[in-house]
């Protein structure tokens, strides 16, 4: 799933999944509550979400043309921007989740820059009904992620000598339903 736009303006936190989701076999009743070991036994609780790290996979600042990209003219390269999330199951509730985001800087046919950035989280989602969990892993994790790789895209271009590259928001919820959609096209032709 890739998104291309032409203009660019901590671990340990846990969140709770979104409301809604049907309730996981064996979960009690909303309201209701049950000895912690009951729930653990069950498999029922509350529904969690933690970020259990996060690191730089990769990433890569390219800056070909300097120091004559670096020249105080005034310079209005075109911005492409480009995003895709993919994660992998490591056991029963962890999931690793890479957000993959590329910054490239053009003006006519010369590269300014371009930032390639593969940012990483490990996150442990617990008693969220199986319907829901490919959601959550990518639109959730990946929405917690992208802060701290915004930040390191835009620090990597201040410290290759341009302005920060300020990514506005994304909405992955649309990414999401993008790559639904994309790999339901070749299911609906056959």
């Amino acid at each position: 799933m890739a998104k291309k736009t032409s203009g660019a303006k901590n671990g340990g936190a846990t969140a709770k999944a979104p409301a809604g989701g049907k309730a996981a076999p064996g979960a009690a009743a909303p309201g209701a509550s049950a000895p912690a070991g009951e729930q653990a036994a069950q498999g029922g609780g509350a529904p969690t979400l933690n970020v259990l790290g996060q690191y730089v996979k990769d990433l890569s600042f390219e800056n070909p043309n300097a120091p004559q990209s670096l020249s105080t003219e005034a310079k209005h390269p075109s911005i492409q921007i480009n995003i895709n999330v993919n994660a992998r199951n490591l056991a029963a509730d962890d999931y690793e989740v890479d957000l993959s985001m590329e910054a490239k800087a053009v003006e006519g046919e010369t590269v300014i820059f371009n930032i390639e950035l593969t940012y990483s989280g490990l996150f442990r989602i617990q008693n969220i009904p199986a319907d829901s969990m490919q959601p959550v892993v990518l639109i959730e994790c990946p929405r917690l992620l992208f802060p701290f790789a915004r930040q390191i895209i835009a620090n990597a271009a201040r410290d290759g000598g341009f302005p920060p590259l300020m990514i506005d928001p994304i909405d992955f919820a649309a990414l999401y339903r993008q790559r639904m959609a994309e790999q339901a096209a070749p299911q609906a032709q056959a």
